[in-house]
């Protein structure tokens, strides 16, 4: 079996975790993993997928998100165009599509890194989030994707400063429930109002700063109340069935402490100490009611985000 030059296995990400929007994200267990199965000239591209995606109608090479972003890296780093190599590149995808699980952070994630390795440099943390940051649009699902863990993050002046909390304990985990049905980050966003009330941004603020004080201070009992939500989920939770049942169903089970929607939805994710299985039932039994298959995994936070391994090649 050929194997490829360099692996780079990149987390999933659950970003918002309820009121910190596009400004938290908690790095999840389940990964994409994107092989360099070889160099080929400039401006050529292959690109194979295995498991999620793999049945979709395949976009051109050069339209895809991992290409688009080994490129733009590239571009940031100062490579000539004529020493810009093709890739033949074979993605093993774990994480669900269009399902608020950061599926393209991973590939903007690893598009930069590929780029990093194969122009032979070593930028500092700081550059590689600010090119996958330009690259994103918004530090909520790169920075854990790259950094590991949940971090606080934002861009000031074109910086990205971001911190990262501390590591949750070993029983904490993230049970997440995918329905079978997507939301796009475009659709998601275009479904929130211009203006928000100014209460509204006061419980935001106040909720925010609650949730990460909370896990900061290892009071994960506050978590409940630190993951509430009145600038997104309200009407997010409308664009896809059960949506406005299933968070506060979720929460009233034992051993939730805290739930919200994943990113910009649909899948939910809840975080639980104990036996995850009551809150996965409950889950997965409110889309079922709304006519919604699904499915869920249960995870962990990871310390470490995305990995690089040259295993041969130049």
């Amino acid at each position: 079996m050929r194997r490829p030059l360099i692996s780079i296995k990149a987390p999933a990400t659950s970003a918002n975790l309820g009121p910190g929007f596009d400004a938290l994200g908690m790095a999840l267990s389940l990964y994409n993993v994107f092989d360099l199965m070889e160099e080929l000239p400039p401006g050529q591209f292959k690109v194979e997928v295995i498991g999620e995606g793999a049945l979709e109608d395949p976009v051109p090479p050069e339209e895809n998100l991992l290409i688009r972003s080994y490129l733009g890296a590239l571009e940031a780093l100062g490579v000539p165009q004529g020493e810009r190599p093709g890739l033949w590149v074979r993605c093993h995808n774990a994480i669900p599509m269009s399902r608020g699980l950061g599926s393209s952070a991973s590939a903007v994630v690893a598009g930069v890194l590929m780029g990093a390795e194969l122009a032979r440099a070593k930028p500092s943390e700081e550059l590689l989030l600010e090119i996958m940051v330009s690259l994103e649009g918004h530090p909520d699902n790169v920075v854990p994707c790259l950094t590991g863990g949940v971090v606080v993050s934002c861009v000031s002046g074109g910086a990205v400063r971001h911190l990262k909390l501390p590591q949750p304990p070993e029983d904490l985990l993230a049970v997440v429930a995918v329905p079978d049905v997507k939301v796009s980050t475009q659709e998601a966003r275009s479904a929130l109002p211009s203006r928000v009330d100014f209460h509204d941004a006061v419980f935001n603020v106040g909720r925010a700063a609650m949730l990460a004080s909370a896990w900061a201070m290892g009071r994960y009992d506050l978590l409940r109340l630190g993951m509430d939500d009145r600038l997104h989920q309200p009407y997010r939770a409308k664009l896809f069935p059960g949506g406005d049942q299933i968070m506060e169903r979720v929460s009233d089970v034992q051993g939730c402490l805290g739930v919200a929607i994943s990113g910009s939805g649909p899948s939910v994710i809840a975080l639980v100490k104990g036996s995850p299985s009551l809150v996965a039932q409950a889950m997965c039994g409110t889309f079922r009611e709304n006519g919604v298959r699904s499915k869920f995994f249960v995870l962990r936070c990871p310390p470490r985000g995305a990995e690089v391994r040259r295993i041969g090649g130049r």
